[in-house]
């Protein structure tokens, strides 16, 4: 399975993800940020129901990727390296230097996926999650 661009009719699917990967998730209306220009989103679809999928805000030079998650019953299948690789290649086709992200600090199979492309620690945002209550890791990767 492979990553392609979010689109509008993805919202459902990608909500119902955010619900159940997230103690504070995005409503539905958050999300179509992700299919504005102000932002990408990118999904990984079995048939037409999207299963995994994440998202990456603009700024000037800069991405900031939101959020990545995988249905629960389709994780451990590659799917979240897809969506990486997606986000990170559309930060390079816009010309961006660097992509940001935070990341729970208990959340160590993320952590190792972001290591894997590169993305080094950077800083702590601390209590930045709540439910429970818990540090950020900010995570960096340049682009070259």
């Amino acid at each position: 399975m492979t990553a392609q661009k979010m689109e509008r009719v993805h919202i459902g699917d990608v909500a119902e993800i955010e619900r159940e990967s997230f103690s504070e998730p995005w409503s539905a209306q958050a999300l179509e940020l992700l299919v504005s220009d102000a932002a990408i989103g990118a999904v990984v679809l079995d048939g037409e129901r999207a299963v995994a999928y994440g998202g990456m805000l603009w700024a000037p030079d800069e991405g900031q990727i939101t959020n990545i998650a995988v249905r629960e019953d389709y994780r451990h299948r590659g799917l979240g390296r897809a969506i990486l690789a997606y986000l990170i290649d559309a930060a390079r086709s816009r010309g961006c230097t660097l992509i940001s992200l935070e990341v729970r600090e208990s959340n160590a199979a993320a952590i190792a996926l972001y290591e894997r492309y590169g993305f080094g620690v950077a800083g702590r945002r601390k209590r930045f999650y709540k439910h429970p209550a818990e540090d950020a890791l900010v995570m960096l990767l340049h682009l070259n």
